[in-house]
Parts: C-alpha cells; structure tokens; sequence
C-alpha cells in the first residue's frame, strides 16, 4: 500500500477549512508570528519616537517602510521563520532575526539594536496572543455569534403566536409559544455575547520577571512601567501592570469560560431544536440534491443540529482544558501555557464550526403549525393548572368553600387524559362564581399561553 500525500489532521485544516479558515489569518502559527512582527516593529517606532538610546525619530516613509514587514507579511517571511527557527530552536529569537535582516534591508542598521530590546519572549507573546485572540474574537467568531442569535430572533418574533405544549420533565405542560421558547436562547445568548464584548485583552511588557530590571539598567531615568503601557494600549489592547515573567493569563480564562458559556446555550438549543424535529413540530426543508440516508429514501436527518451538538462538546472540552491550564504557572514560568495557547484556534475552529451548523440548520426547518395544534388538542390535562390557580383565588376572595383544589385536581388528572367534554363538565359543577367559571369554560390548551406572544417583544 502506498503512503498518501501530505494530509491535514485535524478536519478544521481538511473537510471544514471553508467553514473555519477566517480563523486562521489570525489563530494560525503565520498569524501569531505577524503580530510577533507587528508587536517588534512598534516597540521600535516607540523607542525611536523617544529618541532613547541616542536614536533619532523615524521618518513617516521610514515608518510606512517598516510597518510593510507586518502588514504585508506573506509566504516569503512564513518560510524565512521556517527555516530560522530550524536553527533557532526558538520561535520568538526566529522573529527578531527577521526583523533585524529586514532592517538591514531597508538601511536602518543603526537602530539593530533597539530590535526586542529589553523584552522576554512573553512580552511580545503576551502582546501577540492579545491582539490575534482579539481580532479573532472580534472580527470572526462574534459575528457568526451575532449572525445566529439574529436568526433565532426573528424565528422566534415569526412564530411568537404559534402555541405548542412544554414538556417540563418530558411531560405534558403549561403551554408557551414556539417563539418564545426560540427568544428565550436568543436573550440567553445576547447577554453572554454582551459580557464577552466587554472583556479585557491584556499584556504585559516588563522583562524578564516583570520588574523591568533591564530597563532600569540602560536608562533609570525613564519611566519604565507608564511608557509599557502607553506602548500596550496603542496597541489597542490592555496593560496588565503586576505579573510574573508571563502575563498571567487571566483574561484569557475569562474569555474561555465566557464562549464555552455561549457553547453550552448554543448545545441546548441544538439538542432542543433536534427533539422538536423528532416530534414533527419542525419539518425539515429538503436540499435539492442531498442525502439524508444511505438507505432510506425518506430520511432527512438532522444532521446540522446533530454536527453543531458534537463541535460544541469538542470545543467545551478544549476551552475548558485551556481554562483550567492557563490559570497556573510553577514559580515565575514554565512552558505549559506554550504548547496549550496554540490550540486556541483549534478550540475556536470548532465552536465556529458548530455556530456555521446552527445557522444553516435554523433556515432549513419551518413551523408545522397543525401539528402543534393537534398535541395541545390531545392534552386538556394542562389546564387543571389554570382550574386549581382560579379556584384558589376564588377561595381567597370568598366565593368558594372547596377545602383542597390541588388535591381535586390531581385526583382527576394525573396519570388519566382527560379531554375537553370532561373538563367542561367538571367546571361546571365546582364552587366557583360565574365569571370565573365562564373564563375557565373558554380556555383551550392553544389559548393557555399566558404572556408568551408579548415577551417575544422583550428581544428588542
């Protein structure tokens, strides 16, 4: 047997590389490198703009040249890190080769050596996975958030009217709408959607121990800490002032623990949305050309809930083992969180995966309206929550002497189906007064819907 040609691994690179590779302009190894270049080139505008160390202030050419090595960061640099770091043994001393190679090319030999200067590795990775994690979030992931929990918003403002039977427990229940039950995981999803926009990207830029021991060293008269932090947030991200060698990744655990949130909303409505197919209360949309079963002709199975259920477990799995493995560092560093924060993407990759799934599968399904009807029409059992609720107000309000409404109730009731001619019958004989009584002969489980059409208005 042969050996195949080179092949991706993970299926994020291979079968859903279409789905999930706007990530990868940002969470891939060539993303964190750019932002390692853009991280080194702006800590030397910053310190020339200062005119430390004898430098003098870079012409806008000059700085236009320079932020070129970033901002056009293509293939050619990909495979000049590739082969450095192969002599290196060191990604981040592989980057500041490349700079210092390109400052030679473009004649600015005299400022070599403000290239990394004064920096550990984590103060340009720290700074780094800030700004990729960020962009990531920002510009790929939190649309696709935003895309889905806008489609549920108007599914569930088309269907807020459609009364369909709760199954608390599984079991027969009150009645809601199919819109609100849909707006509940839209408002579910906005309000963590909302803490995550507000979260914190920070980075540190303090040496060694984070004490800025070297800085103090060559220029104690500078003020070390205020100039890191204006260097930071010019970066668009935030300055985290008190670390170890290491930035300490709180944020980042923050973060995880916030999408993993959202991915467990996202596993409950795909698990939710999948039981309403299996009940016939969504019919699926059949996809010209596809196939639902290998051998079942008649199938459509729902397969986009079901992919979008999985990718969300892989992902909890992995934003949680970040998570939990960021959080610690041994002393002032160990090389834990090196390997770890380079399947950011991969977690990423599948979450996005999943939100792709759910937004496909939510316009492949429509609302069978009489099949809702008809399980709320074989179920009149619901309403002995409204008898027994009117009857005890009726009690309180001094026209009724029943002793135990919910006892009379449960003993017709539960366990027996009960339909509407016996319902009827039985409100016509309780202790109760007219009005009441006329009110509960009117009810129907489809009308038994309480505010639920209203709160559907509460998305906004």
């Amino acid at each position: 047997m042969t050996s195949l040609p080179p092949q991706p691994l993970s299926p994020l690179d291979g079968r859903y590389a279409a789905t999930v590779g706007s990530l990868a302009d940002y969470l891939s190894e060539a993303g964190l490198n750019r932002a390692r270049v853009e991280v080194e080139v702006e800590w030397i505008i910053a310190l020339t703009d200062r005119s430390l160390f004898g430098s003098a202030p870079l012409s806008d050419e000059q700085k236009t040249q320079l932020r070129g090595l970033y901002r056009e960061f293509g293939q050619a640099e990909i495979d000049w890190l590739g082969a450095k770091e192969a002599v290196t043994r060191h990604d981040v001393k592989a980057v500041e080769y490349l700079v210092r190679d390109r400052l030679s090319t473009l004649g600015l030999d005299a400022i070599a050596e403000l290239t990394h200067f004064a920096c550990t590795s984590e103060d340009i990775n720290s700074a780094s996975y800030a700004l990729t994690v960020k962009r990531a979030v920002e510009n790929v992931w939190l649309p696709k958030l935003h895309a889905v929990t806008a489609a549920l918003g108007e599914l569930a403002r088309q269907h807020r009217d459609a009364p369909m039977l709760s199954r608390t427990h599984g079991q027969p229940a009150t009645p809601s709408t199919m819109g609100k039950e849909i707006a509940v995981f839209a408002w579910r999803l906005a309000r963590v959607a909302k803490q995550i926009e507000g979260g914190e990207y920070l980075a540190k830029f303090s040496g060694a121990t984070g004490t800025w021991s070297a800085h103090l060293a060559a220029e104690p008269d500078v003020d070390w800490p205020e100039l890191s932090r204006t260097f930071i947030e010019g970066l668009g991200i935030d300055f985290n002032v008190l670390t170890t060698q290491i930035e300490s990744h709180d944020w980042q655990v923050e973060l995880y623990d916030r999408v993993r949130h959202a991915g467990g909303i996202l596993h409950n409505l795909a698990t939710d949305v999948w039981t309403y197919i299996s009940l016939g209360f969504f019919a699926q949309i059949p996809v010209a050309g596809a196939t639902g079963s290998s051998t079942m002709p008649h199938k459509i199975n729902p397969i986009r809930f079901e992919n979008a259920e999985a990718n969300l477990e892989i992902s909890g799995g992995l934003f949680a083992t970040l998570a939990s493995t960021l959080v610690t560092s041994r002393m002032q560093r160990d090389l834990t969180d090196s390997t770890t924060q380079r399947n950011i993407g991969v977690a990423f990759g599948h979450s996005l995966l999943a939100l792709d799934n759910l937004q496909r599968g939510l316009t492949e399904i429509s609302l069978s309206r009489e099949v809702l009807l008809a399980d709320l029409d074989a179920n009149w059992e619901v309403l002995a929550e409204a008898i027994q609720t009117v009857v005890r107000a009726e009690i309180a309000a001094g026209r009724s002497r029943i002793t135990d409404p919910y006892a009379l109730l449960k003993d017709l009731t539960r366990g027996r189906r009960v339909g509407a001619p016996e319902l009827a019958e039985f409100v016509r004989g309780l202790d109760i007064g007219d009005a009441a009584k006329e009110r509960l002969l009117a009810l129907t489980p489809a009308t038994y819907a309480g505010l639920a059409d209203d709160l559907v208005s509460r998305l906004g």
